[in-house]
């Protein structure tokens, strides 16, 4: 985890994005962390073609001492967001919920535990459901567990 402390980082290109990530950073999610109507949290991945940094704010929920994203981008678009297909080829992620960093491994749910994880989430987050109804692919259920 140190070794992620070290390294540059770069934050999301999408301007609203990035300033959420620097307001999150600078107080530790007390501006942050509850927005949009959900909790978030920062996620940094190493880029798939790059190997650099890649820092993003994104919604998430809880499934027992795991945490879980939906890969959706663009409102349901044709193609996976970056930070899901750099996670896909390199699981091992940084993780800040608040003040607490962390170090988690990133797999997709299958199955019928996407379907109950995807439930959960679209419950907390009914846009969801429209997003996956417009898209063309199958918007990825994403478990991060602590290392």
């Amino acid at each position: 985890m140190t070794a992620w402390a070290m390294d540059e980082v770069i934050d999301s290109p999408n301007p609203a994005v990035a300033e959420h990530v620097r307001r999150y950073l600078r107080t530790d999610g007390a501006s942050g962390y509850t927005e949009g109507g959900m909790t978030n949290l920062l996620l940094t991945t190493v880029g798939r073609k790059s190997g650099k940094l890649r820092r993003t704010g994104l919604f998430f929920g809880f499934d027992g001492d795991r945490f879980v994203l939906i890969a959706s981008d663009m409102n349901g678009g044709p193609t996976h967001p970056s930070w899901y297909l750099n996670l896909d080829a390199h699981p091992e992620v940084h993780v800040q919920v608040k003040g607490e960093k962390f170090t988690a491994t990133a797999r997709t749910a299958v199955g019928e535990e996407r379907e109950k994880l995807w439930a959960m989430m679209t419950s907390h987050v009914p846009a969801y459901d429209h997003y996956q109804a417009r898209s063309t692919r199958q918007i990825p259920v994403v478990v991060l567990e602590k290392i």
